[in-house]
């Protein structure tokens, strides 16, 4: 465990104005501050993968159009889902619609099967173009070299993840990731990041994942594990609405411009002593 977190503080106490301080045991969540103060010695760090750690130009609106198209061919009323809604609740609105529609339990099958098969293909089409973001494999490895357990959970299949991993060259780092392919809820349910944490060993008040969409905050504040959020890159921040006002505002106990600055919050960057 790096000894730049653990401190002079118990694991209980948290370094405030350089005095140790008690911090509630109860549900109180770490402090929102764009320079972070550990609650605890952080043991697992867990990470979203587009956006965060790849860059891969995902066709999202033509993958929630398929999905509404699918789903009206098997019984939701057209008009009822929309492009702009997030595909995560739109298939969900679509499995509620089929199962009240009366309709025969085989169609919510097939539509399952049918959105999934098409939202793998569009989404393996990106695979080509997909790089790491600048400052990943940095970061990545001063985690690893400091001791860290590193957990992925993505929203992704497992096949796109572990394609675009061994793509970027991040893959070695990943001994544990969680996919939309994996058993039981996928992000962003609370449940998909507290397994992950649990493969990893990790008691989630040593955890933090990190994210760049609201999707990840809300998984994160949901589980009760802290989250540090990552300002989209500059190449595809230009739709983006994720700004660090609504990062904060929606659970965040740190917002970083890039990898390189979350190098920094967590601790990790190499001093110039041991450069």
């Amino acid at each position: 465990m790096p000894d730049s977190l653990l401190g002079s503080c118990r694991s209980k106490e948290i370094l405030n104005g350089g005095r140790c301080a008690s911090v509630p045991t109860g549900e109180e969540m770490p402090p929102r501050d764009a320079h972070p103060r550990f609650l605890e010695p952080l043991l697992g760090i867990a990470f979203d993968l587009d956006g965060t750690l790849i860059l891969s130009r995902h066709d999202f609106r033509r993958m929630r159009a398929e999905v509404i198209r699918i789903a009206e061919r098997h019984g939701v009323v057209p008009g009822h889902l929309s492009l702009e809604a997030p595909i995560h609740r739109i298939i969900e609105t679509s499995r509620e619609e089929i199962r009240n529609s009366g309709a025969p339990e085989s169609a919510l099958y097939r539509f399952e099967a049918e959105q999934q098969k098409a939202i793998d293909a569009i989404e393996l089409e990106a695979l080509p173009r997909t790089v790491p973001r600048p400052g990943a494999e940095p970061l990545l490895r001063m985690l690893s070299d400091r001791g860290f357990r590193i957990g992925l959970l993505t929203r992704a299949s497992e096949t796109f993840a572990r394609s675009a991993l061994n793509r970027t060259g991040l893959a070695p780092f990943f001994g544990y990731l969680r996919s939309r392919s994996a058993e039981g809820p996928a992000k962003p349910s609370p449940e998909s990041l507290l397994h992950l944490l649990h493969a990893m060993q990790v008691p989630i008040d040593r955890a933090v994942y990190v994210g760049d969409h609201l999707l990840d905050a809300e998984c994160a504040v949901a589980a009760r594990v802290r989250f540090y959020a990552v300002l989209p890159d500059p190449t595809e921040s230009s739709g983006s609405t994720m700004t660090m006002d609504r990062f904060l505002a929606a659970g965040a106990s740190a917002v970083a411009k890039d990898l390189t600055e979350l190098a920094r919050q967590l601790d990790v960057m190499p001093t110039a002593t041991s450069r």
